[in-house]
């Protein structure tokens, strides 16, 4: 049995002024979330021992803060290129091809393909609650945990997950709900 954990980066700064996408920061609200899914990771024990991510500006920020919170800080993660704005198709490649010896992996990236990916690997006739969140939106800063009955991330496939948890930062503090005006 293996274990997947899907984490979309913080909220990022639109109003920074930077040439590319790919160098957008997180914001002060961003930083914040990433603490907090850090801090929810240390306290529900769950174990992470690889880390692959993209190497976008505001998934590395994210990264520098949520691993110290979740006491990952020992990982060097994996930065892959191909993570960044991938499909949920690429992502499972990138799952199949990094994973290796991993039993508890954690991907670090983008929408819409995270979201995809989530999706993809649980099936629909699950009826499952937390799927039915995900499929509203995968906001940032969230964590979503995945059981997965294989030995080896080479036989990773679609339809193969089962959800054990899913948590957004307003989860946590209601005041970094999205706001209504």
């Amino acid at each position: 049995m293996k274990s997947l954990t899907i984490l979309r980066h913080a909220k990022s700064g639109w109003d920074a002024p930077v040439e590319r996408d790919f160098d957008r920061p997180i914001n002060p609200r961003g930083r914040r979330g990433a603490e907090l899914i850090g801090q929810y990771l240390k306290k529900q024990a769950l174990p992470v021992d690889r880390i692959v991510a993209s190497p976008a500006v505001r998934v590395t920020e994210t990264l520098d803060i949520f691993q110290p919170a979740a006491d990952l800080d020992a990982l060097e993660p994996h930065w892959d290129r191909r993570i960044y704005l991938a499909s949920a198709a690429t992502l499972i490649e990138v799952l199949r091809d990094t994973g290796r010896d991993a039993e508890h992996l954690l991907i670090a990236g983008h929408n819409p393909g995270l979201e995809d990916l989530a999706l993809m690997l649980v099936p629909e006739s699950a009826n499952d609650p937390l799927r039915a969140e995900i499929e509203a939106k995968l906001p940032t800063s969230a964590l979503v945990r995945m059981e997965i009955d294989i030995d080896d991330w080479h036989r990773l496939d679609i339809g193969m997950a089962r959800i054990v948890a899913f948590v957004r930062p307003r989860d946590l503090d209601p005041a970094l709900a999205p706001s209504m005006d």
